[in-house]
Order: structure tokens, then sequence, then C-alpha cells
């Protein structure tokens, strides 16, 4: 991120503290090396008149303006910008409970010329003239208030973005330290990265329209998780499509996993509709077997001929059986993907979904979706929060969700890991992940099966209820919950798809809360183009 220079306007104060109520902008070029804000305070006129009331004593807070920092006329650094900022949503806070104790003085002065006793000493005309001022005088301050509360939105999203500017300035310069101590050009690309994010969301240029393109060879050469390893026995195999191409998975005789091309080469029969023998896989229409490497080792009826059909580098870790696609070397590391310390497995549940995979990663990246999109099942009864942030270092691809006590992560190419923290059921207390008891983890792949098609792998663990494992039917009872989870968001995705595939583009407008979403499209397009330096990668 480039040094920035802010104004007051930077925090948009959305009511001044100038008669004229309109915020002051103050510049100053040239700066470098650190954020600074300029602060222009004034007074304010027209406060509600004191009254004694029986609703006074719901509405006294203290008056915050004999509190305003002591910046005006000085540049900010970021924490005295922070404090700023604080002392908008507290001034604001403050006015809108004025505002409302106008109206609640209003319906008192109504009452009070409704009155029984008081109409016996008016005439109807002066009743009728009374009451047209008071409803003009409410609906002002009706008017009042909505204004009021657009400023409280408008200032706590103003207080979100400097939040989110100091904390990657302080990653900034953790980074920086770091790499005084480990030189590397880390901290510079982090730069660099934000720099892009920043630009691609303020100039709308993240582009997802159109048919889905070929993907693209280099988004082959990566380990993918591609099925788990309670699903594949000695005797059994594993169908699965991957970038449109079919492959089968079994066990050799040594009990590690192979994965070969799931078409023979004498008929192009699929290989999967036979059986596993001795670690090698036989096809059902005149008996070929191959062996894990894709060498024919036998030919029923005939002379055995020197026949090999494609295999790919398969390996098995953390539970899962894993293939490199791609045509580079595949890299000798896979990403760890076992559920945090403390916690158990209790469900893995494979399934095929008829969207592109990278509109499902879309989906499962962002959170604030869920109280408008899972009513019926784990979002019922969720309040929506008035901002929704998600907090994550600037060259990172993980972070915490707020308010919720979710942490998230996308870990390359194709998977999502989340740990919720969990309280009271329905309710969101605005607890972090560590101040909950009790936590489920959650595991996504979502494999490119081919250009409209994903296979997802869930994977849920939990660190209470251990016994839950035990009983039975259970996975079916995690099944049904998931499906009726998927299917809440399969509707609105599918016709996303629907509208991207006649050219509408579905990141057109990105705000704040699209953060690691943007960033994974980010990641995906220097994928695409082959960048030697992929964003966000550490």
């Amino acid at each position: 991120m480039n040094a920035a220079v802010f104004a007051s306007s930077a925090l948009s104060l959305p009511i001044s503290f100038c008669k004229t109520r309109s915020s002051k902008l103050s510049r100053k070029k040239g700066l470098k090396g650190e954020l600074r804000v300029f602060a222009v305070f004034g007074e304010e006129s027209g406060l509600v008149e004191e009254k004694k009331s029986q609703w006074g004593p719901l509405f006294d807070v203290e008056d915050p303006r004999s509190k305003v920092p002591p910046y005006k006329g000085k540049f900010l650094d970021v924490n005295q910008a922070l404090e700023v900022a604080r002392f908008d949503i507290q001034y604001l806070d403050w006015r809108a409970r004025q505002d409302l104790l106008t109206i609640m003085l209003l319906h008192d002065k109504v009452v009070d010329v409704l009155n029984p006793l008081a109409r016996e000493y008016k005439s109807i005309g002066t009743v009728k003239k009374e009451l047209a001022e008071l409803q003009e005088e409410l609906a002002k301050a009706h008017q009042q208030v909505h204004i009021s509360e657009a400023r409280v939105s408008t200032a706590l999203d103003k207080l979100a973005h400097m939040e989110e500017l100091v904390n990657d300035r302080l990653l900034l310069a953790r980074n920086a330290t770091e790499s005084d101590n480990h030189p590397s050009t880390t901290t510079s690309t982090s730069v660099q990265d934000l720099d892009r994010e920043k630009t691609n969301i303020g100039a709308k240029s993240l582009n997802v329209s159109g048919p889905v393109q070929p993907y693209s060879p280099h988004l082959k050469n990566f380990w993918y998780p591609v099925a788990f390893t309670a699903d594949l026995k000695h005797d059994t195999m594993v169908p699965i499509d991957c970038f449109e191409q079919p492959w089968v998975i079994f066990r050799g005789e040594d009990g590690k996993p192979g994965c070969v091309r799931n078409t023979c080469a004498h008929r192009a029969c699929p290989l999967d509709l036979g059986t596993v023998k001795e670690g090698r896989i036989q096809c059902p229409y005149h008996g070929w077997e191959y062996s894990t490497d894709g060498k024919c080792t036998k030919m029923p009826s005939t002379k055995l001929l020197n026949v090999k059909i494609k295999s790919i580098p398969c390996l098995e870790q953390d539970g899962m059986i894993w293939v490199w696609p791609g045509d580079e070397p595949p890299s000798p590391t896979l990403p760890s993907l076992q559920p945090p310390s403390g916690f158990s497995i209790h469900a893995e549940l494979v399934m095929d979904l008829p969207v592109e995979h990278g509109l499902l990663l879309d989906n499962l990246l962002d959170l604030a979706h869920a109280p408008f999109t899972h009513t019926s099942t784990f979002a019922k009864g969720w309040s929506v929060p008035s901002l929704v942030k998600f907090l994550t270092p600037s060259s990172g691809l993980q972070g915490y969700w707020d308010p919720y006590p979710i942490d998230m992560e996308f870990k390359p190419p194709c998977i999502v890991l989340s740990t919720i923290g969990i309280s009271k059921p329905g309710k969101l207390e605005g607890k972090s992940t560590k101040q909950c008891e009790t936590h489920l983890h959650q595991l996504h792949v979502c494999l490119p099966s081919s250009r409209n098609k994903t296979r997802l792998l869930y994977r849920m663990s939990l660190d209470f209820a251990p016994i839950l494992k035990n009983l039975p039917f259970m996975e079916h009872l995690w099944r049904h919950f998931a499906e009726q989870v998927l299917n809440e968001d399969l509707r609105l995705v599918l016709g996303q798809q629907e509208r991207m595939l006649n050219g509408a583009n579905i990141w057109n407008l990105p705000v704040t809360y699209d953060k690691l979403g943007v960033r994974y499209r980010l990641w995906r397009n220097a994928v695409d183009r082959g960048d030697d330096k992929l964003p966000f990668s550490g």
C-alpha cells in the first residue's frame, strides 16, 4: 500500500462540528511514510431544548462535545485519526438520542392536547391548530432521526475503513521488521498486492462474465484433494472428473493409491465399470488389466502388447487422496488439512454440484449473505449486523469475520477452511472464535470437474460431543443438514451462473466484506496469466 495522506474527509465525518454541518477537507501532498489526517472542529447549534419529562432518564447520556479530541488544525497519525473517528461515532450516538427524545416529547404534547380536561378550555379550532403544528414538528423530527441513522451508518463504514487501514499498516510494519531480520521481497510484494487489490475494487476491474473459458494449464500445477481415504478400500475404486478429464483411483498391490485415465486403451470402455483385483483394475469389456502406473499387465485371449494409459502423480495424506493433474513436476510438499488439535472428525461427505468451481468458492468465501440466504438452517434467527467486516493481513488469504465468531482461510488452489465458535443457537454475541468454548471446524474442497460441474468434498470436525460419532445414522443426519445448506446457496449460485453465461459480470461492484473473495479472484487471475510471483502468497 502506498504511503497515503488523508484529510478529515478520509474519515468522511458524516456530521461535522461546524454550523453548516458539512465536512471540511484539508489535504497535504508530498508526505511519505505515514498516514496523516488533518482535523477540523467547530460548533453546532440548534440542540434540543432540555425539558423535564418521564423520558428524560432513558436518554440521559453525557454530551460528548466537551471531550472533543484536541487536534484542531493538526495533521494526525493513524491512532489519533482513529480517536477522531471513534469520537464521531460517540457524538452521533448522542445526537441520535436527542432526536429520538424530541419525538418522545412531542408525543407527550399530543397527549396533553388531546387530554379531555384540557379540551374543555379550548375551542375545536385551537385544538386542530395545535395538532397540525405538532404533526408538522413530528414529521420534521422523524426525518431528522432517519438522517441520524444514515449518518451513524456512514460513520461506522468509515471507522471500519480506518481500522482496516491501520490494521494493514501495522501488519506491513511488522513484515518490514521481519524482513530486516530475514531479507526477502515479501513486504514489497504485499504492498504491490494490496495496491492491486484496492485498485481492482475501486475501478471495478474484476470481470467475471461470459462463457467459462478453458482452464489455464497453470491452474493444473497444484496438488488437488479428490477423495477421502475412507472411501478407497483395497478392492474398490473412485472415479472422478478433473479439468474435464475422466480419471479413476484405486490401490495398487502395495496398498498405495494410484490414478489412471478412466478409459481402456482397447475400446475406450470406462474402467470404473470393472473391478479391482490384486492391485490391478480390470476392464469389464475384455478383461484388460492395468496397474497404478497405467501399464497394461494382462490381455486375455490375445498376445500381450506394450500398452500404457496415462497416469498422474497420486499421494495419500491427512486422510485424503491427492492428485497432480499438471504437466510441471509436482511440488514435494502438500498443504496440511488436518483438523486443529483437540478436534475429531464427525462427517466426510462428497457431492457433485452443477456449478463452476470458482462460483462455488466465491460463495464459500462470503459470510455476509448468511442472514439473508440461510434463514431455514444455520443462520435462522440471526440478526442483520449494521456492519460486516473481514479482517485479514494485507498479504494473506486468511482472517476472521466481525461480528461473527468465524475464522476463515483460502488455501490454494481450491480449499476453504473455517472454524466457527458456537455460543447460543441463533444468536450473535460479538464474541471472537477464541472466546467461544466449543467450535465446529469445516473443510471444503471445490475440485474443478468441468466448466459447469464441481466435485465438493466436505469434512466436519468438532471439539466437543465425541459421543455423537458413535450414534447410528449420524452421518446421514449430517448429510441431510449439509444438503439443506447447499440447496439454499445453489439456487442463488445457479442463477448467477446463468446470468454470467449471458454476459453479466458477477463481480460488478465489490464492497468491503467481499475482501476474501476479491483476493481469491486476483490470485486466480495471476495463476491464469502464469505470473511468477502470485499475490497474497506470504
